[in-house]
């Protein structure tokens, strides 16, 4: 299998972290690089049908794109550790959660990196009002996020899961342009530092 990613993107470092930590090694990764345009080839685009980063192409030919899709896709391969659920219940939930951190949290961040740092202009022109809508819009969610984490160390399911990935991919990325949540939001930055202290945080970077 082959995944064709980049290391200035967040989406892929999902994927990343997945594989570190189930232990997955038997991937090839290939580097986009996304400011020289390599995402929107006529090659890239026949292959994956949309110019995004990360895709996965597995040994029949088969080409995934989608973080998530990804993440299920090796969580069925290499069931331990679960990250998505062991049962109906427990995939619900975090499900769930990991709905939430993606559409309140990781999204508005990663739109509020893209509309405001520098480099980033050469894909896109540069829109601070609407970085700024979508900070406010995730500092309101981490707000709920850091009221649940007052009595739980992880945010679904009693351990970490995919959803800490989604919502702590999310907020390292907008470490790009310096941000830091409020420092009220003492629960979250406890989470924070847990799930960054993980091996495979790093090896996810």
């Amino acid at each position: 299998m082959k995944l064709y990613e980049s290391r200035r993107a967040p989406n892929p470092r999902r994927v990343r972290w997945v594989m570190a930590e189930k232990g997955v090694t038997d991937v090839e990764l290939v580097e986009i690089e996304l400011l020289a345009g390599e995402h929107r080839t006529p090659a890239y685009r026949a292959k994956f049908g949309v110019p995004h980063v990360p895709a996965l192409e597995l040994d029949d030919g088969t080409c995934l794109t989608e973080s998530i899709a990804i993440c299920r896709y090796l969580e069925a391969l290499h069931p331990e550790p679960n990250l998505f659920g062991r049962d109906a219940k427990e995939q619900a939930i975090i499900e769930m959660w990991m709905r939430r951190c993606e559409m309140y949290l990781a999204n508005p961040m990663m739109l509020n990196v893209r509309f405001t740092h520098p480099a980033l202009a050469a894909l896109e022109a540069p829109q601070p009002q609407v970085a700024e809508y979508n900070r406010l819009g995730a500092e309101r969610f981490m707000k709920t996020l850091d009221r649940h984490l007052a009595d739980h160390e992880f945010i679904a399911a009693g351990r970490f899961t995919i959803a800490d990935i989604v919502g702590v991919v999310g907020l390292d990325f907008a470490r790009l342009v310096k941000y830091r949540p409020p420092e009220e939001f003492t629960h979250l930055a406890r989470w924070l530092a847990t799930c960054r202290a993980r091996p495979a945080a790093s090896a996810g970077m």
